[in-house]
């Protein structure tokens, strides 16, 4: 039975856990979740989710949310080496950037993008530009600290990559399509390490599936 991920690609979470299950080849299905007609409140989503949102995620009898939980549980299941849990020494360091990202990358692009793309490409609303350029300085003090890193080592946890570089592909393609694209110019390291995780072939697929749904 294949794995079940509910929600659209072009969501960033959604599209976290599916470039996890291309890196393993793993069997799934994606279940469009339809926000407009608040499929996402609906009882059985609810089931999945109890929070509303995407993705949730089922395997068998097993229903999960959070993707980077779902993309841990892709990976160990496929053992894959993307989380080092072979190694007592890189497993932290997969853990700690992977927690980086979450909080120092994620939460600010979160808000760019609200601002930049979905307020004014679907609400028919106005950008905040103060918000914006408050969530960008955040974004560029994260961006320091990944340069002075990547000019030591080639991924964030290490010479190797991991599911800490790779969680942080959709939001970084998003980054590309707003005004602050041009940021990364100022950060070669950084530059070079994003342009690496998309020229993966898992990568490119999932950016055609997230275009097709945007």
């Amino acid at each position: 039975m294949a794995m079940k991920v509910y929600g659209l690609p072009m969501s960033t979470n959604v599209a976290r856990v599916l470039v996890c299950l291309e890196e393993v080849g793993e069997n799934y299905e994606v279940v469009p979740i339809n926000f407009s007609t608040g499929e996402h409140k609906s009882i059985e989503h609810i089931a999945r989710n109890p929070f509303g949102q995407v993705p949730a995620f089922q395997d068998g009898d097993l229903v999960l949310f959070e993707s980077r939980t779902i993309s841990k549980y892709v990976l160990r299941k496929n053992n894959s080496e993307l989380l080092k849990e072979d190694n007592l020494s890189d497993l932290p360091k997969v853990d700690m950037w992977l927690e980086v990202e979450s909080h120092k990358f994620d939460r600010p692009m979160t808000v760019i993008i609200y601002q930049c793309l979905i307020i004014p490409n679907y609400l028919d609303g106005e950008t905040d530009v103060k918000v914006v350029e408050e969530n960008v300085d955040m974004l560029k003090k994260t961006f320091e600290v990944y340069e002075d890193r990547l000019s030591k080592f080639k991924y964030l946890a290490g010479d190797f990559i991991s599911l800490a570089d790779l969680s942080h592909f959709p939001t970084a393609y998003y980054l590309m399509a707003t005004p602050h694209a041009s940021l990364l110019d100022e950060y070669p390291h950084v530059k070079a390490w994003i342009t690496d995780i998309f020229a993966r072939p898992t990568a490119k697929k999932v950016v055609e599936m997230m275009k097709a749904t945007a």
